[in-house]
């Protein structure tokens, strides 16, 4: 079996809603040299007949159903597992992909190979494929230093409304995936995760708003609101607060960052540095909900929200690939 050029990874649970629409965006990218694992973890709705007649009219798809829910920390490092691509890119069964969007990103890794992660800028779509907020990406994962690029992902992430920088839905080179510690199930550890990668090379973003991020009460975030529910969603062995109280799940998270610089391939004042990030990080974590501290701005959606058409940009929502 050829290899592909790309891997692209989507565990999905109950997800009949949107998955069609998601679907219909990744087989419809212009860039055609993929593998897609799609698998359900375990999901009760219409979301194995979905997976089941998508993959029996594209030959690109391979197709598990996991027996029961294994967490979707596990899940997502399930799919990336069996993938076989030089380059991976996990994929979410409520977004959505402008149709050049991996075109885009694999011809930025082509460009400058020092570059670990391309994506593209992000967008948030409500139920009805109307884009609600558009931001310009806000970090700077470009930097050549291994500490600026930490240093930004701490504090340059708090954005108000729907959107955070989603460089987890990036394409990404598979051999370093491949040596950074698989996601974790404790409180933000996606963000852990995506740090941890960005210790090992700089991110570059493509300017065009091409993902789409569909914001609704169903998904992850909105779903598992406090700490405890987060973590079990992710893996349920944390179901046990006993063993799993919110305090520890905290704990593991700051302690993650430090974990992360650890393991990460850098010099000593390489690791230094990236460790005075991450205090500097903490310090401002405590002092800001001291008494007298301003409050986080509200929530806003705002942006180029009236120049984006998620119909004329992603393949499939106007009803045909």
């Amino acid at each position: 079996m050829t290899q592909p050029r790309l891997s692209i990874g989507l565990p999905v649970y109950n997800g009949a809603d949107y998955l069609e629409q998601s679907l219909d965006a990744v087989l419809g990218q212009t860039f055609t040299d993929f593998e897609l694992i799609l698998s359900s973890n375990a999901s009760t709705d219409r979301t194995d007949d979905i997976c089941r007649a998508y993959a029996a009219k594209d030959r690109r798809i391979t197709f598990y159903r996991q027996e029961r829910n294994i967490g979707a920390a596990p899940h997502h490092d399930f799919v990336f597992r069996k993938s076989r691509g030089e380059l991976f890119k996990w994929a979410s069964g409520d977004d959505l992909w402008g149709r050049d969007l991996v075109a885009r990103c694999v011809e930025l890794l082509d460009q400058h190979p020092d570059a670990i992660l391309a994506h593209t800028y992000t967008a948030a779509i409500d139920g009805d494929n109307k884009v609600i907020q558009a931001l310009e990406y806000p970090l700077h994962t470009d930097a050549s230093e291994p500490a600026e690029r930490l240093r930004s992902m701490l504090f340059d992430g708090d954005l108000p409304g729907a959107i955070q920088a989603d460089d987890f839905y990036g394409v990404m080179r598979a051999d370093v995936l491949r040596a950074v510690k698989p996601h974790n199930s404790f409180y933000h550890a996606d963000q852990v995760f995506m740090a941890e990668v960005a210790l090992h090379g700089r991110f570059l973003q493509v300017p065009e708003w091409l993902y789409f991020r569909r914001h609704h009460d169903g998904r992850a975030l909105q779903a598992n609101p406090t700490i405890s529910s987060w973590s079990r969603n992710l893996d349920p062995k944390r179901a046990n607060k006993l063993v799993h109280p919110p305090v520890r799940l905290v704990a593991e998270y700051i302690l993650g960052y430090f974990a992360a610089v650890r393991r990460a391939p850098l010099t000593a004042a390489q690791r230094s540095e990236c460790n005075r990030q991450i205090r500097r990080w903490l310090t401002s974590r405590v002092t800001r909900r001291l008494p007298g501290q301003s409050k986080p701005a509200p929530i806003q959606y705002f942006g180029a929200v009236d120049a984006l058409s998620v119909q004329a940009l992603v393949a499939g929502s106007d009803g045909h690939r």
